[in-house]
């Protein structure tokens, strides 16, 4: 069976247990999973009951991030429902309940406790804005980004299709002397800002290993500000949405999750 990036960024937990940068890797490739949710029955409407079992007083409901894997646990046709997986987190941590992710069937295999749901819930909610309110004085090209912060970086745009044309990251310098980095999105989206700066600043929240501030921007194409960004910075395209596909099942809208029973 395939590796999966949870895999990944938990092989790398398992490996440096004391790495706080590498548990926040992990926590960060889960928020940004979908999951199936194993169920006690077929969901009914937006109604959904997952199937829960007893841990240290707890109920934890049992997840897999993929199909195949969910079937291997079950060794039937069993009824599921797939939802991201940061929407997941917030219905079990409302109820106090934890996650079994992945049990028995993949090196990703972990038991998370009620709290570590409450505390990512809490994390995704603290993503707010990293727009800046200090103007740099100048715009020069990046320079020490860590290689873990762009791959995610360029994951987490790959999945804001549609919502900014490009955008362009640059290193920046303020009075007295501090340095930090802008990232400047060309031709967002009318309502797209907010999507964009949160997006950013999760990664931030998930890598820390980034000193000094990081802004979020936005310019027209062929604005002065686009025209300089793009002259000395690093230029990361966005994808070309894809028409959307009706919701099929609970979950399935973001906007809309579904209730637990």
């Amino acid at each position: 069976m395939a590796e999966t990036e949870l895999d990944r960024t938990h092989a790398a937990m398992e490996a440096a247990s004391e790495d706080g940068a590498a548990r926040l890797a992990f926590y960060h490739a889960l928020a940004d999973s979908q999951l199936f949710l194993l169920l006690v029955a077929e969901a009914e409407g937006d109604d959904i009951a997952p199937q829960t079992y007893e841990v240290d007083g707890a109920p934890h409901a049992l997840a897999f991030d993929t199909e195949d894997r969910l079937a291997e646990f079950t060794g039937t046709i069993a009824p599921y429902a797939a939802l991201p997986a940061r929407t997941l987190a917030g219905m079990l941590a409302g109820v106090g309940a934890g996650l079994g992710l992945n049990l028995g069937v993949a090196s990703s295999s972990i038991l998370l406790p009620p709290e570590a749901l409450v505390w990512l819930e809490q994390t995704l909610a603290e993503g707010g804005g990293t727009e800046g309110s200090l103007r740099p004085e100048a715009l020069v090209p990046p320079e020490n980004i860590p290689h873990p912060m762009l791959k995610a970086l360029d994951a987490k745009l790959a999945r804001a299709g549609g919502l900014a044309s490009h955008a362009c990251l640059v290193g920046t310098r303020y009075p007295g002397g501090e340095a930090g980095h802008l990232l400047v999105f060309i031709n967002a989206a009318p309502g797209g800002e907010e999507t964009l700066t949160r997006a950013v600043s999760e990664v931030l929240t998930f890598s820390a290993t980034l000193t000094g501030p990081f802004d979020v921007g936005f310019a027209a194409a062929g604005s002065a500000l686009a025209q300089r960004v793009e002259k000395v910075g690093l230029r990361i395209d966005l994808p070309k949405p894809d028409a959307p596909a009706p919701p099929s099942a609970p979950g399935s809208d973001p906007d809309t999750p579904p209730r637990l029973r």
